[in-house]
């Protein structure tokens, strides 16, 4: 617990003022066709403390009860949560199995894999030195067996979460608090929903589930951090995390449907005449510059050239914005590869 308690100290000293202040105004746009339909989803949750703290990130001893197939109490089992600061600390096996348990087979997530987040670390990519300090959560009973895991960051900024709160930040600044560094339980750089608290599958894993939820909320509330972020959680995490005090952050979204449109000029006429006017003008300029397409599969992607390109590509996106790429040229490379494997 002192290697939590020093991350989050170190976290707390190299925060730095809002950079987000005046940036980001607050507006929506209106859909211009048919096609493009807004819904509207749960895509994070929120928790702060009422009440601020001095720094202890120690964390209590739970017990659960064991029941057999009725109801009657059959033993009591001991619960350690502990913080750790990377995932190489638990072994790919067992983290893989809660991660397993928790999507079931069918419904497998590489995205929440050992191997994947591991490989965010590794590349320093979700790493303190991005502001992305690992402070995953472990679960274990008495023989050290490994219950439940949370992929949990320590976060000094908001990039990488496509869950966009600077508003947020801009209103603590604005009442001389301090937003950041703050929990966020998420997949970094990867808007995919799919579950956060994963629990190996017994008969007591619902316990194991409000033990974990208890000890986010105790080392946000010691922790002299700001809040506790969940993003892009299963649907069944969202309302039982609901019922435990967690605001619900509703996110806009607008998907593109497909009205059985036979050419692409009937696809435009479900917009303005002046959209109409102005996508024709940009598809003409394409062509104008004499660019060619080529799709490459998997066997013909040499993984060097294209991960060169595409982390430069990357580069001119992202510099105008935050100044600087979040992933690294090997991040970008590790997740090339990976595209090409599956």
């Amino acid at each position: 617990m002192a290697a939590a308690a020093a991350a989050a100290a170190a976290a707390v000293s190299y925060c730095k003022p809002s950079p987000f202040i005046g940036q980001f105004p607050l507006s929506f746009g209106k859909s211009q066709s048919q096609s493009i339909k807004i819904s509207s989803t749960i895509t994070a949750l929120f928790w702060g403390s009422k009440k601020s703290q001095p720094l202890d990130s120690s964390m209590p001893d739970f017990t659960l009860t064991v029941t057999d197939t009725g109801t009657e109490a059959i033993g009591r089992k001991k619960i350690t949560v502990s913080v750790i600061s990377s995932i190489m600390e638990v072994s790919p096996h067992e983290w893989d199995a809660c991660a397993l348990d928790a999507t079931g087979p069918q419904s497998f997530n590489p995205f929440l894999t050992h191997a994947f987040l591991s490989s965010l670390e590794h590349t320093g990519c979700a790493v303190k030195e991005t502001g992305w300090m690992p402070s995953h959560i472990v679960a274990k009973d008495e023989s050290e067996n490994i219950l439940g895991v949370v992929p949990l960051y320590l976060k000094s900024h908001s990039y990488g979460e496509f869950v966009f709160d600077h508003s947020w930040a801009d209103a603590y600044y604005s009442f001389g608090s301090r937003y950041y560094p703050k929990f966020q339980c998420c997949v970094p750089f990867t808007p995919v929903t799919g579950p956060r608290i994963l629990i190996r599958n017994t008969s007591f894993k619902d316990q194991v589930f409000d033990i974990i939820v208890s000890a986010l909320k105790g080392i946000t509330a010691k922790s002299q951090v700001s809040s506790l972020h969940i993003t892009f959680p299963s649907e069944t995490e969202c309302h039982k995390l609901k019922d435990k005090g967690f605001l619900q952050r509703i996110g806009m979204q607008y998907h593109w449907k497909n009205h059985n449109y036979k050419s692409f000029d009937e696809f435009l006429m479900d917009m303005k005449q002046s959209k109409r006017k102005n996508i024709r003008q940009e598809r003409k300029k394409i062509s104008a510059q004499n660019l060619t397409m080529k799709r490459l599969r998997g066997y013909e992607i040499k993984q060097e050239t294209v991960a060169s390109v595409t982390f430069a590509f990357y580069g001119c996106l992202s510099r105008p914005v935050t100044g600087t790429p979040s992933t690294s040229s090997t991040g970008t490379q590790l997740i090339i590869s990976g595209a090409v494997l599956t």
